[in-house]
């Protein structure tokens, strides 16, 4: 029974890493496509998303049959609930990447204010974090684990910085206001990528630990 499960669990690693994989090629085309102004890239993130929700649904099924089958218990239960979880996530990362892409519809096909928006450096932020947050459930990776969740303060800074600036140009010339809207929209999908990426990486201290620390900082402010 145990080389059973043993078996199966690498069989969900393997299709969560999948289901990853094309989240992660999503995201990335998503965000190049608002930094580079490409509709033609946006429509590949908006057409590739029904495979991943197909892929979704595959993994969450396998993840019920696993359970039912083997009835695991502590470290084995832990990691299939997180597999469970981290899969949600991840779709609706792929979700977020779609919302971008429409933006991007939008935003390329108008004049681009004159304005610095660091959507560089919140792009790659997001991009690392999501990476990590896989590695960090495939290895069980506590410390990458703790970064991801540190990552995403800079990323919520940059959100708020990008709120501010944006409120000031609508507010100087009401004209600009369709496409700050949707530039604000674009950041904030971002800024939601970053935080279903944290999700994952305090899913992982869960597995790991068995502790949960998701919402723990703000009962504490």
């Amino acid at each position: 029974m145990a080389i059973h499960l043993e078996r199966d669990l690498e069989r969900l690693k393997q299709q969560l890493l999948a289901v990853g994989a094309m989240v992660e090629n999503a995201t990335a085309k998503a965000i190049a496509s608002l930094i580079e102004r490409r509709p033609s890239l946006a429509e590949e993130v908006m057409h590739g998303d029904h495979e991943v929700d197909q892929r979704e649904v595959e993994l969450e099924e396998e993840c019920l049959k696993v359970l039912a089958l083997h009835q695991p218990v502590a470290t084995d239960l832990r990691f299939i609930v997180s597999v469970l979880k981290a899969n949600n996530d991840l779709e609706r990362i792929g979700d977020l990447a779609v919302n971008i892409a429409e933006r991007v519809m939008y935003i390329a096909t108008h004049e681009p204010l004159t304005v610095h928006l660091d959507f560089e450096t919140m792009g790659t932020l997001v991009r690392t974090m999501l990476k990590d947050c896989l590695d960090s459930v495939i290895r069980r990776d506590l410390d990458l684990a703790h970064k991801v969740r540190a990552m995403d303060d800079e990323v919520d800074r940059i959100n708020r910085k990008m709120f501010e600036t944006l409120q000031e140009v609508m507010l100087g010339d009401c004209t600009t206001a369709p496409r700050a809207i949707h530039l604000l929209s674009a950041s904030r999908h971002l800024e939601r990528i970053g935080d279903h990426a944290t999700n994952v990486a305090e899913d992982v201290i869960f597995m790991v630990e068995g502790k949960v620390v998701r919402h723990q900082e703000e009962l504490f402010r």
